[in-house]
């Protein structure tokens, strides 16, 4: 049988910010969960290989560009690492 393990969101929402704003250069105020997350970063498609090496080296997964489709906010963003990180427990 299979546990999943709860994962503290708030923690994990943090360290996605925090790695957010720094690699992206970004003021905190302007990662809400509503705001569209490509618009906000200014996200072009190296930004997005650069985003997928940060993911995997802070979370430990492999992440594809499949990964991110239905990924518009970063409450998307957050809900998919989030999801990630409990099934990989």
């Amino acid at each position: 049988m299979v546990s999943e393990i709860k994962i503290d969101s708030s923690e994990v929402k943090s360290k996605i910010n925090a790695f957010l704003m720094d690699e992206f250069e970004v003021e905190s105020e302007v990662i809400t969960p509503e705001a569209n997350l490509k618009e906000t970063l200014d996200l072009d498609s190296l930004d997005f290989v650069d985003l997928v090496v940060i993911i995997e080296s802070n979370f430990g997964f492999k992440v594809t560009a499949e990964d991110f489709v239905g990924v518009a906010t970063f409450q998307d963003f957050y809900n998919f690492i989030i999801r990630r990180l409990e099934k990989a427990d």
